[in-house]
């Protein structure tokens, strides 16, 4: 019987031992065939994987190689080699620098890695990966801006289009579209869609920083005739945000920024541009805001104006504009995408007598609607995420936010609608004014969010455990569009600091969001205050004033700690330090005696209990107690990020003020008798935590 079962069990680990290895899952800077890099110093990462089950066990990489060349070509190609690193003994497979001669603005690169394993087998060269450079220096711009030409609608700001024609000579071999606009925009090529992103171009400090996309559209363009057809909403950019009216926030005039470069087969060169020869007009989008939602009238629809040969003599010409654009920067992070789709679970007639659709799960984006009616038929779109005691449609907690879909029939056969430059927190629509049958497969909920590849799953006997981290997932996939927001339903969706950096930890587990997080700690370095303060919400909606609290101010040294921890990556610390050290220090001018009591903190935020009193939502734990241990925290992530970094003469230097800071906190909240001054749970947790 031993003879038998010992084969068995050894063979497989054999098999294991001395199959080849081979790699997979190439990404550059993160990202599988990138295109749109601005980084000087790309980065790659792969893994190594049995030929036969995707699997190695016992195998460890001991040194690697890396190529680079031209993208026309393998890189092995001596005449295209770009770089090689030669052989590198280093266990390293992420995140392996590139570190070749300066890489070309709109460059298409091959790569191929191989590597060497503790057996002294050599793997054999990857299949090639590619990366294409984005617009690396301001004068690679050769577009303008442009804005619409005609008087606007300065109440309802009714989405103007764009669009300009023209002919392609010859066969063309690649052609990039880098597009940005100020507001949100939607862009079609011979009535085709560029590419598969949504909400762009994201949400950032848009006089600091605004982003870029960059698109592959050879496969969009004919040899012949073509058209470009723009769309713009007012987004983040000149929409409401926050309370009281808030709106225009970066400009009051939404503008388009378009560059299609063209390399023709025969290696001649074309540029369409953004410029005076551009054609604008209004369509069917009549009104279109974050909070409020979109109303599209179809009977407003320029039919065919996506199309090559459509006649817009009627329409306006366009103001070009000389904006700065210093500001431009390719998109970092993965760009908000399509992802589930619910169909109708149920058709609820509520107590009210309302008609209402639940589809099973809370998440963000939209419904796409079919409809078939007359013209001038309307139907009004309501969206929630709960309904209330009774079973009815429920909405107060939306604040002001309206948060409704709404569209006018054209009334030729059936009609498709979806909304393009907003989004909704829902689980459940109401319907008002929809003609005929209300029918589930006329109504399909699609989820938003910014396309993270999940990393981490947690599955266990206890089905209202399981039903929590499921909760925990699309808390993230709903609040994470572009920007950590706090709630995605309401009037509110903003980019709360202190949200952001409780969860991010959890976020990590869950989703890759390197990318993510690398992105929106810039903006909170870019809106940082010169004193070191930082916003209570990034990008900052909110004005200077909001700033500074505990716990919130401090995402600035703990999520770029937290990222390192989960990923090992020692750039974000590098971009991160400056921003780290400003707050540490900000803290340090409004100590007196190395105790920080003073100004205003959110304190213990919506902490439990039973009966509040009118002392406020976060009056139970001393707020300065807190401020003290986070005073404490974000100096030790500061030693910390200076240790990996070698700032050796960082290092030392805060870490006697962490000592001095502790021994404050001794002095100023600890009894003789070892109680805190604040006998609360969370005083106990901050401070065993925190080390004090």
């Amino acid at each position: 019987m031993k003879k038998i079962v010992l084969p068995l069990i050894v063979q497989p680990i054999c098999l294991f031992v001395i199959a080849q290895v081979k790699l997979s899952g190439l990404l550059c800077e993160n990202l599988l065939n990138p295109i749109g890099l601005d980084v000087s110093q790309p980065r790659f990462s792969w893994r190594l994987a049995s030929a036969k089950r995707n699997v190695v066990q016992n195998v460890v990489q001991t040194a690697y190689e890396i190529r680079v060349g031209e993208s026309t070509s393998l890189p092995s190609k001596s005449k295209t080699m770009l770089w090689s690193s030669g052989k590198v003994n280093s266990d390293s497979s992420v995140q392996v620098s590139y570190k070749g001669s300066s890489l070309r603005s709109g460059s298409k690169y091959s790569w191929q890695v191989r590597v060497w394993d503790n057996f002294g087998k050599t793997s054999p060269w990857s299949e090639p990966a590619t990366f294409q450079m984005a617009l690396l220096n301001v004068g690679d711009w050769k577009a303008n801006w442009i804005e619409p030409g005609f008087t606007e609608d300065s109440i309802n700001r009714p989405t103007p289009l764009f669009r300009k024609e023209f002919k392609s000579p010859k066969k063309i071999r690649i052609a990039t579209a880098y597009i940005t606009a100020h507001g949100m925009y939607e862009g079609y090529i011979n009535g085709k869609r560029i590419g598969d992103f949504y909400l762009t171009p994201g949400w950032t400090s848009y006089n600091k920083r605004l982003q870029y996309q960059t698109y592959d559209v050879t496969n969009l363009l004919t040899e012949g005739s073509n058209v470009i057809a723009m769309a713009l909403g007012s987004g983040w950019y000149r929409g409401h945000l926050a309370w009281g009216g808030n709106k225009n926030i970066w400009g009051k005039d939404i503008a388009l920024l378009f560059q299609l470069d063209i390399i023709y087969t025969d290696g001649t060169r074309e540029s369409i541009l953004s410029d005076n020869s551009w054609k604008t007009t209004t369509g069917s989008i009549t009104y279109s805001e974050i909070y409020n939602g979109e109303v599209i009238d179809a009977r407003k629809q320029r039919t065919g104006w996506r199309n090559a040969g459509y006649n817009d003599g009627s329409w306006s010409g366009v103001k070009a504009k000389d904006y700065d654009k210093s500001n431009l920067i390719a998109t970092q992070n993965e760009p908000v995408k399509k992802h589930e789709t619910f169909a109708a679970a149920k058709i609820l007639n509520t107590p009210a007598g309302e008609k209402v659709i639940d589809f099973g799960q809370n998440l963000v984006g939209w419904v796409i609607v079919k409809v078939k009616g007359r013209a001038g038929d309307t139907i009004t779109i309501s969206h929630a995420e709960v309904l209330d005691k009774n079973g009815n449609f429920y909405t107060e907690n939306l604040r002001a936010a309206k948060a409704q879909a709404q569209y006018v029939l054209r009334g030729e056969g059936e009609e498709i609608f979806e909304p393009h430059f907003t989004f909704f927190g829902f689980r459940y629509i109401k319907i008002e004014g929809y003609p005929g049958e209300i029918k589930p497969e006329n109504f399909t909920a699609v989820a938003l969010y910014s396309d993270m590849s999940p990393t981490g799953s947690f599955v266990c006997s206890n089905p209202l455990i399981n039903q929590l981290q499921h909760n925990i997932q699309w808390g993230q996939k709903g609040n994470f569009l572009d920007v950590p927001t706090d709630c995605p339903q309401r009037d509110e969706r903003l980019g709360w600091t202190g949200d952001a950096q409780v969860f991010s930890r959890t976020a990590s587990f869950n989703m890759n969001v390197n990318n993510f997080f690398a992105k929106w700690l810039k903006d909170v370095a870019a809106d940082q205050l010169e004193n070191g303060s930082v916003p209570f919400v990034i990008p900052n909606v909110l004005g200077s004033g909001a700033s500074g609290s505990t716990g919130w101010a401090d995402v600035c040294t703990i999520i770029p700690w937290n990222m390192y921890l989960a990923y090992g990556d020692k750039r974000i610390l590098e971009h991160q330090y400056g921003s780290m050290k400003a707050w540490v220090e900000y803290i340090r001018s409004k100590s007196q005696n190395d105790l920080w009591n003073t100004g205003f903190h959110f304190g213990d935020w919506l902490f439990y209990r039973p009966f509040d009193d009118n002392d406020g939502r976060s009056a139970v734990t001393d707020k300065y107690l807190i401020a003290q241990c986070f005073y404490a925290y974000s100096t030790q992530l500061l030693i910390n990020a200076a240790k990996v970094l070698g700032k050796t003469d960082d290092a030392p230097s805060y870490a006697a003020l962490l000592q001095k800071i502790k021994e404050a906190f001794a002095k100023e909240y600890l009894t003789p008798n070892g109680r805190l001054v604040s006998n609360t749970q969370t005083a106990y947790v901050l401070a065993l935590n925190f080390d004090m």
